[in-house]
């Protein structure tokens, strides 16, 4: 069965990725199709017919299609989007869309790719292969077509029992997806076919609490399916069981396990770990005692009634505590009443996020940053100061206590807080959680000991620790997390205030974008919308059509993704234009060095020599195509991660950049006290010109 599915992962792929949702490109060995021809044709057919075809396939989650009419032109196609989207068809259909047109873009004129996304898998061929379920399991032992990605970093605890406990967990939750189909929830109700998740529970043995989702398509029997997925699980071995995450991957299965919730919804199945690593042995049978005279009918008759008291107690109590909290809420939104007119509602309703993030008592977070002292005081934003804290049990927090005089705080708090919640993703800020009491309104963030991007790429001293291939990893990052952002989470997210301070680095300079305060959610396919309120967001990452016309877009994000990148290859601020020649921004300046070929004078002194040119001024090339005048000859981040991941896809030549018509000041510099603050708020506001 070596032609079974022509669509071979290349061993340049199985290279680490920069992120865990990071997208997997599999160019095949089938061949190119003539452009302009048939074959090409047939494949932008399944290109808009197949992801339509996801998004009406409620609860599987699986579509297959052909176009043309057989021979050496027709083309076949799979895709399969993760289980937890059943609820979000049209994000379902997307994520197909995206991955579909990403394969086409990595892999020009190939009959056959493949992509494994974050949210779904694509793949298509000259052969209809594809579309029949292999014969005896083959698919479980052919690793040509094979995609791991393993999390660099390390679980904490003795090595040979968390290897085992990362195994059990993979293995019972292989085993409940393939159960599902003999359950018989596939073809009905909102839980697809052969798709499972669990958790395990962090222990004395295992010190972190573990997350773990296995799925087949739907077309393989329960036992194919299970074959499929320990031979996968089979290929966890003692290194990379102790990882911090990681992921395998063929067309027709995939497991995957994370240290963080990164799927939606109530794990399907909780396992408890034992101090080895293995299942716990079953509890026994009750039998019957004949020497005791207890019959076994009696035995429910003694356990029955506590139970039934304390299932009483219980849900008394969580009715109790549900009606205190509802009345907090209802003095929290009368006191705000007056700042709050005109929003949706009035009616934020705290308890339907609690399954997403926790709800800290106040006095918990006094505790933790010593009644919010100087000494732990991190910055000052826009919308509040923020602090480093610390929990009794030794995690280190970021919180950002909200100004109470802000008119915008109790808004951007409610926007933060709901958006932030729904997003996981490596390359965005972890929020925590939140507390709410009369005026104070505090998020509570991860605590990244590194700061943010401006302390280091704008700082003599320090920009030397970053070198190249830190630099780029760190553009790679960015550009992942805008891309989870604009296409692949569960709603479409334009950030509007990207910039180097709101770029924070973890503890190996890993970037997480933060700051979700200006943030704007799409619900539909709508691409471009407009503000009658006001402009917010900072000068010199400003779209031209946005600080102008009030217009955003995903677009807009892009234009502020350009100016980063150009300044993390020069060192230089945006709006320094003392640093510019006679130029107002540095994006004129940078042009101007390009077209003159003289573009590695731009080049931050502290990367010189430049043993790593060309990928520079591929960089500086993307930034420039980025910051175009025009949103729609900038491209998507969808784009922009393509030509990041390929060192030999041609680029586009750049036409003349944006400017503004008038000097830019250091308006960030203005709201922020501290430019590395921790999930600072900062922020300029303006009308639109």
């Amino acid at each position: 069965m070596a032609g079974v599915l022509l669509i071979v992962v290349l061993t340049s792929f199985l290279l680490l990725l920069p992120s865990a949702t990071a997208i997997g490109p599999a160019c095949g060995n089938a061949g190119n199709y003539t452009t302009n021809g048939t074959y090409q044709s047939n494949l932008a057919s399944l290109a808009a017919t197949l992801p339509a075809s996801t998004n009406s396939s409620l609860p599987q989650l699986f579509a297959n299609a052909t176009a043309g009419q057989g021979g050496a032109d027709a083309v076949y196609a799979l895709a399969l989007c993760r289980g937890d989207m059943a609820d979000n068809l049209t994000g379902c259909g997307a994520c197909v869309a995206g991955a579909f047109r990403f394969a086409r873009q990595a892999c020009p004129n190939d009959k056959a790719a493949a992509v494994y996304d974050d949210g779904c898998v694509v793949g298509f061929s000259d052969r209809r292969d594809i579309l029949v379920p292999p014969a005896n399991n083959s698919v479980a032992r052919d690793n040509s077509k094979l995609y791991e990605f393993f999390n660099p970093e390390s679980l904490s605890g003795d090595a040979a029992v968390v290897g085992a406990g990362v195994r059990d967990l993979l293995n019972q939750t292989a085993q409940e997806a393939a159960a599902a189909a003999a359950g018989g929830n596939s073809g009905s109700g909102s839980t697809p076919a052969l798709f499972a998740t669990a958790v395990m529970d962090a222990s004395a043995s295992i010190t972190q609490t573990l997350y773990s989702l296995a799925q087949c398509t739907p077309d393989l029997t329960a036992g194919e399916c299970l074959a499929c997925l320990q031979w996968l699980v089979g290929m966890v071995n003692a290194t990379t069981s102790v990882r911090n995450g990681g992921r395998i991957l063929v067309l027709r299965c995939n497991v995957r396990f994370e240290s963080f919730m990164f799927y939606v919804g109530t794990p399907m199945k909780r396992i408890t770990p034992s101090s080895g690593g293995t299942p716990a042995p079953p509890v026994p049978a009750p039998t019957t005692d004949k020497r005791s005279g207890i019959k076994p009918w009696v035995i429910p008759l003694i356990v029955a009634p506590p139970l039934v008291i304390v299932a009483f107690c219980f849900i008394v109590y969580c009715r109790w505590k549900r009606r205190r909290n509802r009345k907090g809420n209802l003095r929290l939104r009368r006191k705000h009443a007056n700042k709050l007119q005109g929003e949706d509602e009035l009616d934020w309703e705290m308890e339907a996020e609690l399954a997403e993030f926790s709800v800290f008592d106040f006095h918990q977070i006094l505790e933790a940053t010593d009644n919010f002292s100087e000494e732990n005081k991190l910055g000052e934003g826009g919308f509040g100061p923020v602090y480093k804290g610390q929990f009794p049990e030794g995690i280190e927090i970021a919180v950002k206590r909200l100004a109470s005089h802000s008119g915008q705080g109790f808004t951007e708090f409610k926007n933060e807080v709901q958006l932030i919640a729904k997003l996981q993703h490596t390359n965005l800020v972890r929020l925590l959680g939140c507390c709410s009491q009369g005026e104070e309104k505090i998020l509570v963030y991860e605590y990244l000991p590194n700061k943010s991007l401006d302390f280091f790429i704008f700082d003599e001293n320090r920009k030397s620790l970053l070198d190249w291939n830190k630099r780029l990893a760190i553009i790679e990052g960015i550009a992942e997390g805008l891309l989870y952002l604009h296409k692949h989470s569960r709603l479409r997210v334009i950030h509007r205030d990207l910039k180097p301070s709101n770029i924070l680095l973890d503890s190996e300079l890993n970037p997480k974008i933060s700051d979700f305060g200006l943030a704007k959610i799409f619900s539909s396919n709508n691409t471009e919308e407009s503000t009658t309120r006001r402009v917010v967001g900072t000068y010199g990452y400003m779209a031209p059509e946005y600080a102008s016309e009030g217009l955003f877009s995903i677009k807009s994000d892009v234009f502020s993704f350009g100016v980063l990148v150009l300044e993390i290859l020069t060192g230089k601020r945006n709006s320094s234009s003392h640093e510019c020649g006679d130029f107002i921004n540095i994006l004129g300046y940078v042009w101007q060095l390009y077209e003159e070929e003289r573009w590695n004078e731009l080049i931050d002194a502290s990367l010189v020599p430049m043993s790593h040119s060309a990928e520079m001024r591929r960089c500086m090339n993307i930034g420039l195509l980025c910051v175009q005048e025009n949103a729609a000859d900038r491209p998507t981040m969808l784009d922009v991660v393509a030509m990041l991941s390929s060192k030999t896809k041609i680029l586009a030549e750049p036409k003349h950049p944006a400017y503004f018509n008038v000097r830019v000041g250091n308006e960030e510099a203005s709201t922020t006290t501290k430019s590395y603050s921790i999930n600072e708020m900062t922020i300029s506001v303006t009308a639109p010109r």
